[in-house]
């Protein structure tokens, strides 16, 4: 069995696309397309269909890709073990990290990593909480920054504790309060990440026992701040995404006081891999030398 065909379709389920897949691998489109149909011939079915919006995996295509994923999961450990034994630091980490992690923090992980392991290759999906525990689940990450506690099934390193904190516009009624009491998002317009990401806000919320009045959902942190500079309501975002940051909201303690733990889950297949345990040590000695943790 060729390992090269499950690359191969990998590939092409990540791109959504036989030509960026093409790209992505250095070879002809013709030649992806020819690999796919030889390895639907060795399965016995398809696992694709082709369309003017892209390519999709069909239902026994999803059936089977768990098994793909952690095949070449099994297939990249091996490589880097056997590196590991010549003496060799090589492979490949895939990491999955939500915006307040990528900005502030994985930059400088990443520099001190390269530094030593410059023939590793570093692979950064940046989405929400929701994203990161996807990518986890399938095996499409390594390793992921995650919302603690959490419910995937795989080893989970607790960071840090942030805390969360209300951004208001200026003029607001409550800029002049030291702190900004939790139970007015009840009567506030409040701006708020989709359902599915919005855990730290949901949280506290659900703590402290009070229904915001939710006016707007989005998915980006950033829209959210925006929207809050214009007047558009409040909302309540993680200390470590408003670092060192300037824009032109007040931002305040809450009340009664609330946080998140952001934990690094390392997936089963990759616990093992001698590149993603590098890196997961390198980012705990990062954040414990940079911050508070838990």
């Amino acid at each position: 069995m060729s390992i090269s065909k499950y690359e191969t379709l990998a590939k092409v389920v990540e791109l959504g696309s036989l030509t960026r897949a093409a790209d992505a691998l250095g070879c002809t489109q013709s030649a992806v397309s020819h690999t796919i149909n030889n390895l639907e011939a060795e399965l016995g079915f398809s696992v694709i269909t082709r369309s003017r919006a892209g390519v999709k995996l069909t239902a026994d295509g999803e059936r089977i890709m768990p098994s793909v994923r952690g095949m070449l999961n099994y297939e990249e450990q091996l490589r880097q073990t056997a590196s590991a034994i010549r003496g060799l630091d090589s492979g490949t980490v895939r990491i999955g990290a939500f915006t307040s992690v990528a900005v502030h923090w994985l930059p400088g992980v990443i520099k001190e990593f390269q530094h030593d392991y410059p023939n590793v290759d570093l692979k950064l999906l940046n989405g929400d909480y929701y994203d990161v525990e996807r990518w986890i689940d399938e095996g499409s990450v390594d390793l992921g920054f995650v919302n603690v506690p959490t419910q995937l099934k795989c080893e989970c390193i607790p960071l840090m504790e942030d805390r969360l904190l209300a951004i208001l516009p200026h003029g607001h009624k409550f800029e002049s309060y030291p702190k900004f009491p939790l139970v007015e998002c009840e009567t506030e317009a409040f701006i708020t990440l989709l359902e599915e990401s919005n855990h730290d806000a949901n949280r506290a919320l659900a703590a402290a026992g009070i229904k915001p009045n939710i006016r707007f959902s989005t998915k980006d942190d950033y829209a959210i701040i925006a929207m809050v500079e214009k007047g558009l309501g409040i909302s309540i975002m993680p200390e470590l995404l408003l670092t060192g940051r300037h824009d032109d909201v007040v931002v305040k303690e809450l009340v009664p006081p609330s946080k998140r733990v952001i934990g690094l889950a390392i997936t089963e297949t990759s616990r093992n891999s001698p590149a993603t345990r590098k890196f997961a040590d390198y980012t705990v000695d990062w954040v414990r030398r940079g911050v508070a943790t838990v």
